[in-house]
C-alpha cells in the first residue's frame, strides 16, 4: 500500500510540476495567494494569543502581538502579489546561499581533516549555487520554472523510491 502511495504522489508531483512550468504566472499568482492567506491566519492566530498571554507574560504577548500585526500586513501585501511573492523567495534563497557561504568558511578555517575542508568547500559551492538560483528567481516566470521543476524532481524520486520497511507489531 505504501508503495503504491508513493507511486500516486509521484504522479501527482510530476503534474503538478508540468502544471506549474506550463501556467507560470497563474501558478505564482496562487501560491503567492495561499502564503498570503497563511500569513494573515497566522497573524491573526498571534493577535488572539497576545491577548491570552497578557495576564501571564507581558514580554511574549507584547512580541506576539507585533508579530501578529506584521504577519497580517505582510499577508495582505502579498496576497495575490506575483512580483512581490517573487522577491520575497529571491530574498530567502539569497538569505540562505549566504548562510551556507558562511558555514563553508567556518568549515574550512575550524574543520578536522579532510571531511572539515570537503564540506567546507561544498557549503561554499552551495551558497554561490543558491545565490545564482537566487537571482532568477526574482523573475516570476523563472520562479515558476524552478517550482515545476522542483516538484517533478520529487515526483521522480517519490516515484523510485524504495518503499518502507514493514514494521511488525
Amino acid at each position: 500500500m505504501a508503495e503504491e502511495r508513493n507511486v500516486l504522489l509521484g504522479i501527482l508531483a510530476i503534474l503538478l510540476g508540468l502544471v506549474v512550468i506550463a501556467f507560470p504566472l497563474i501558478s505564482v499568482f496562487v501560491l503567492s495567494s495561499i502564503v498570503g492567506i497563511g500569513l494573515i491566519f497566522v497573524g491573526v492566530w498571534l493577535l488572539a494569543q497576545s491577548f491570552h498571554v497578557w495576564s501571564t507574560n507581558k514580554g511574549v504577548s507584547i512580541l506576539a502581538l507585533i508579530l501578529g500585526v506584521l504577519g497580517i500586513f505582510v499577508g495582505i501585501g502579498l496576497f495575490g502579489k506575483i512580483l512581490a511573492f517573487s522577491i520575497l523567495v529571491g530574498l530567502i534563497i539569497y538569505i540562505g546561499g549566504l548562510f551556507l557561504i558562511i558555514s563553508g568558511i567556518i568549515s574550512l578555517i575550524s574543520g578536522q581533516g579532510n571531511a572539515g575542508r570537503w564540506g567546507g568547500i561544498l557549503g561554499i559551492i552551495m551558497g554561490i549555487l543558491y545565490i545564482i538560483v537566487g537571482l532568477y528567481a526574482f523573475n516570476p516566470l523563472y520562479l515558476a520554472l524552478l517550482i515545476g521543476l522542483w516538484l517533478i524532481l520529487s515526483g521522480i524520486f517519490l516515484i523510485f523510491s524504495p518503499p518502507a520497511a514493514k514494521v511488525e507489531s
